[in-house]
């Protein structure tokens, strides 16, 4: 019954009107993130940065605006970048402390986008 209000809901707003929800809803998690990330709450920060709420409302979303068929692709591409996604995080885990956090992040961030370039051209997405 969820679904199919929100997927009604969604189809009869105007086009600017839901991409500003969208803008909303994702500016909240990141607010939330912040703040119990920056109060030492660095596990319920990360649980909230991983819930799948981000995955649902982008499911969701997905969905209402082209059907199933990009939803599973979408899903398919979680599932391919998600190892390279915990590389990410082993390199800031590995260089934050030797490094600092801008040399972390962008080598994190490198390694992130190179192998996924290889890896999507390798997989023709």
């Amino acid at each position: 019954m969820i679904k199919i209000f929100y997927i009604f809901w969604v189809l009869n707003m105007g086009e600017g009107l839901k991409f500003i929800l969208y803008f909303i809803i994702g500016g909240s998690i990141l607010t939330f993130v912040t703040y119990f990330g920056s109060k030492d709450k660095g596990i319920l920060a990360a649980f909230i940065a991983l819930f799948p709420m981000v995955s649902l409302v982008s499911i969701l979303t997905i969905y209402s605006e082209a059907g199933s068929l990009p939803v599973l692709d979408y899903v398919k591409g979680l599932l391919i970048l998600t190892p390279l996604w915990i590389i990410f995080l082993l390199c800031v885990t590995y260089l934050l402390p030797k490094q600092g956090l801008f040399v972390a992040l962008v080598i994190g961030i490198a390694i992130y986008i190179i192998i996924s370039i290889l890896l999507i051209n390798y997989l023709n997405y």
